[in-house]
């Protein structure tokens, strides 16, 4: 490699704005998560007073991440990480609802216990609705990095910028795909390779809503597609496993995909 290419690196390096390591960002969640759900620990024993030290050292520990973020420098930061903690537990009981979905929707689920510590559902969107908070209080940045985070641990790609109603259920989940202006109520169920996105991914589109609205109630089946801004997929409607769907359906719709069945013959040995 020539002088140029280090020196380009090097003036690259140097022009970075300072943001915190991706580490960082991951451990802060991971361990906010640990202490909503001590589940996650092998032994937890902490007092009371312990729980709100280590608060307080998590609401610290946000201001400094967010102080080092210099893409918003007239933020209060201060003032963010108060209110964020101040609705935490509103928070926390949305994801209580997410584990309740699960417990309840999935024949395989034995306990609270089981959803916390394994389904990749519950964790996908309990770090979603961690972000999304952030994302909703202005903070640049910081939430795509959780979220793109969550992705990496569970194939479960849900945009900070969705709006997700409650007791949302997703079952496997690997493949699934939350674009940023997707809409979705409360008690609806998503299953693997689902996809909510835009029929067209154009950058003069940035400002518009070009993902799908979910009404409550629906269930959406392993592999289906849905894209569009103006598409809605009204409540209690049942989108069957496959379908390629740009068109808005009516409550209580059932939508299938049907397709020839080929079958194969296998001869026995001679």
């Amino acid at each position: 490699m020539n002088e140029e290419f280090y020196l380009h690196i090097f003036n690259k390096q140097n022009s970075i704005e300072p943001v915190p390591s991706n580490q960082e960002i991951a451990e802060w969640l991971i361990n906010l998560m640990n202490l909503l759900y001590p589940e996650r620990l092998t032994t937890p024993d902490y007092s009371v007073n312990e729980i709100k030290r280590m608060f307080l050292r998590q609401e610290k520990e946000l201001i400094t991440i967010l102080n080092s973020t210099k893409a918003c420098e007239h933020c209060n930061n201060e003032l963010i990480v108060a209110n964020f903690f101040n609705e935490l537990p509103e928070l926390y009981r949305k994801m209580n609802t997410d584990i309740t979905a699960m417990l309840n929707g999935d024949p395989a689920a034995k306990s609270e216990f089981e959803v916390i510590r394994s389904y990749p559902g519950f964790l996908a969107i309990a770090l979603y609705r961690i972000a999304h908070a952030l994302l909703k209080a202005d903070v640049p940045l910081i939430p795509r990095i959780m979220t793109e985070y969550a992705h990496s641990l569970t194939g479960i790609d849900i945009h900070p910028g969705a709006v997700i109603g409650e007791y949302l259920y997703i079952d496997h989940g690997t493949g699934l795909v939350i674009g940023e202006t997707t809409v979705i109520g409360n008690h609806v169920k998503l299953y693997q390779g689902v996809t909510l996105g835009a029929l067209s991914v154009e950058k003069y589109m940035r400002d518009i809503k070009r993902h799908p609205t979910i009404d409550d109630h629906v269930i959406i089946y392993s592999g289906a597609t849905i894209l569009g801004g103006e598409t809605h997929i009204g409540a209690h409607s049942i989108i069957g496993g496959n379908v390629w769907l740009t068109k808005s359906v009516p409550p209580r719709s059932t939508v299938y995909h049907q397709s020839s069945v080929k079958v194969i013959e296998t001869k026995d040995p001679k």
